[in-house]
């Protein structure tokens, strides 16, 4: 009986070895693009994409009076005005989302997120450090490891080394 269960539990550790970095890469792309992308979509008017829902409202973006009222409101960053910080987290937490999604400059990409997550933490909810956590711990693994092979980042680097 224990040697069975020892053969059990050896034979579903060398299953989960086995889970492909490449998909867990794209899954952790998937899941911080969608929270950032989701967050940025509250802070705009005139563009409304969600692939999930199949919501999409094509036009041109602008930051939403509710978006400037939060930051001057709640958010209160004590480094940056509101009529600053605002206009940059919505165009961060569009940008940035997009580039991660197609894993192009992932690593830069997440580094921004990261920082971003962090502001959060320190200065907004530092309640939220339970969800703050697994963000920071989804983009850590996309700056140490990398995108994954479904990226652009893989592509081109495969091309420049064979050139």
């Amino acid at each position: 009986m224990r040697a069975s269960l020892s053969h059990l539990i050896t034979t579903l550790v060398g299953l989960f070895s086995r889970i492909p970095d490449s998909l867990i890469a794209l899954i952790g792309r998937f899941s911080i693009a969608a929270i950032f992308w989701k967050s940025g979509q509250t802070k705009i008017e005139g563009l409304a994409i969600d692939i999930v829902s199949g919501e999409f409202q094509l036009g041109w973006p602008h930051l939403s009076d509710s978006a400037l009222e939060l930051f001057r409101s709640e958010y209160r960053l004590p480094l940056l005005p509101p009529e600053l910080a605002a206009p940059m987290a919505a165009f961060g937490e569009h940008f940035f989302p997009i580039l991660i999604l197609l894993g192009l400059a992932t690593r830069f990409s997440s580094l921004a997120l990261l920082v971003m997550t962090l502001t959060i933490q320190i200065f907004v909810y530092p309640d939220a450090y339970p969800t703050h956590g697994v963000w920071a711990t989804v983009l850590l693994v996309l700056i140490a490891r990398g995108p994954g092979k479904v990226s652009l980042d893989h592509w081109l680097a495969k091309r420049c080394a064979a050139h």
